[in-house]
């Protein structure tokens, strides 16, 4: 039936018992006919206690030395799947990153990678051995391991799917990609289809299902990506599998979705700070004073308003950027205070991103009205908007996340039938 590329994270991994399941899981597909390649993450919890170790070890740290300890935990998981697997009887043998090899750059904790070499492991695969690889790391140009950043499982996983021209199965703790958080809105209804785009946007707005660079990978490569989850039956049959569909949510090309909907879910970030920078002087090359320090900080700013004051020689600037960014911002700015030439710096915390995100705002207009209204008859102001051709965000009080989320997701008529 061809190959594909089975990816399990750190909650479907988190001890004996779930790697036993997931092994039922992979045996599921060998059974099918597939050739398999199965990634992991480390087992929960792992991660966070490796890193810890290496911050107690010393504070400021050899990032090489940080990603030879840190990838040990992906290491771990996969030769006891792979012993698992041996156990029920099916051939497999688990992978480093090094050993397929999974080529990247060399910037250790957030490399990308270049080029995986597949040759071998297609060869393994076709001769009925399933690769249990351990995904989030690779083999640097300097021959030493790297580490792809929090969430790298997923790029692993995809990236190796493009390598093996397969279908990619992402199973999590949830069972697909939801209108928006099922634990606000319990009648958030999940969606059998959803465009790589819609899933990039998704991501980027705090959605936790997929990593962005993954989905990012999966549209370049026309992957086909399908979210699951590790805790349905591991023998349960597949729905529909002569369109590549299962249980989960597909993400697919937009032209692959034969039902598109103006609106396909509602997306929010409580992960935001504020900055505002009043009174600066309005005058051409001020903007690159500001956003330009920042950048050389490796700090990426979202939404951005300027005020000009009525007198025409002074704006306000206000922008929006990661909360565990602000302090780092902060310092940037009060260096560069006299240059730029501000009067006052000011910053809050206390804000949420609310997002609504659609491939059907192409084609309809309105969509961004409607979303107004609906705060507004529940109250919300707005502090900051932003759009592109398939989202509009807001900045509001983080106060009023929850309440905004509900209030848009009825409004755009996204609720589960009963």
């Amino acid at each position: 039936m061809g190959r594909l590329v089975m990816k399990f994270g750190g909650t479907s991994v988190a001890d004996i018992d779930r790697i036993r399941n997931v092994a039922r899981h992979v045996e599921r597909e060998v059974k099918a006919g597939h050739q398999v390649a199965v990634v992991v993450s480390a087992m929960a919890g792992t991660t966070d206690r490796l890193v810890g170790w290496c911050r107690d070890a010393a504070p400021v740290h050899d990032a090489r030395e940080y990603d030879a300890v840190v990838a040990s935990g992906e290491q771990v998981t996969a030769g006891l799947l792979a012993i698992t697997l041996q156990d029920i009887g099916i051939p497999a043998r688990s992978w480093s990153g090094w050993q397929i090899p999974i080529r990247t750059d060399g910037v250790h904790g957030a490399a990308r990678i270049a080029e995986i070499d597949a040759k071998e492991l297609r060869k393994r695969m076709e001769q009925g051995q399933v690769a249990v690889i351990a995904g989030f790391q690779g083999l640097g140009p300097d021959k030493r391991v790297t580490t792809l950043g929090r969430g790298g499982s997923d790029t692993s996983a995809v990236a190796v799917a493009a390598a093996l021209e397969a279908r990619c199965d992402i199973y999590t703790d949830v069972d697909g990609v939801y209108t928006t958080d099922p634990r606000i809105v319990s009648k958030a209804r999940k969606l059998s289809r959803i465009s790589y785009e819609e899933m990039l946007e998704q991501a980027s707005l705090g959605a936790k299902v997929l990593q962005t660079r993954s989905v990012e990978l999966a549209m370049v490569y026309k992957v086909p990506l399908q979210v699951r989850s590790s805790f349905d039956p591991p023998d349960s049959l597949d729905q529909d599998r002569a369109d590549g569909t299962g249980p989960g949510t597909l993400v697919c090309d937009e032209d692959e979705i034969v039902e598109q909907h103006v609106v396909s879910g509602i997306a929010y970030s409580r992960d935001e700070a504020k900055v505002s920078i009043r009174k600066v002087k309005d005058r051409p090359g001020v903007s690159a004073s500001i956003f330009g320090p920042l950048a050389e900080a490796d700090i990426s700013v979202d939404m951005i308003v300027q005020n000009v004051s009525a007198d025409g020689e002074t704006a306000n600037i206000t922008f929006t950027l990661a909360r565990k960014d602000l302090r780092k911002a902060l310092e940037v700015l009060n260096r560069v205070k006299d240059k730029v030439g501000f009067l006052e710096l000011t910053h809050s915390e206390d804000v949420a991103k609310v997002s609504v995100v659609g491939i059907g705002m192409r084609s309809h207009a309105g969509v961004a009205a409607r979303m107004f209204k609906a705060l507004a008859d529940k109250g919300i102001n707005i502090q900051a908007i932003t759009t592109s051709e398939i989202k509009v965000s807001v900045l509001i009080d983080e106060a009023y996340t929850e309440l905004a989320v509900r209030a848009l997701h009825a409004a755009y008529g996204l609720e589960a039938a009963n």
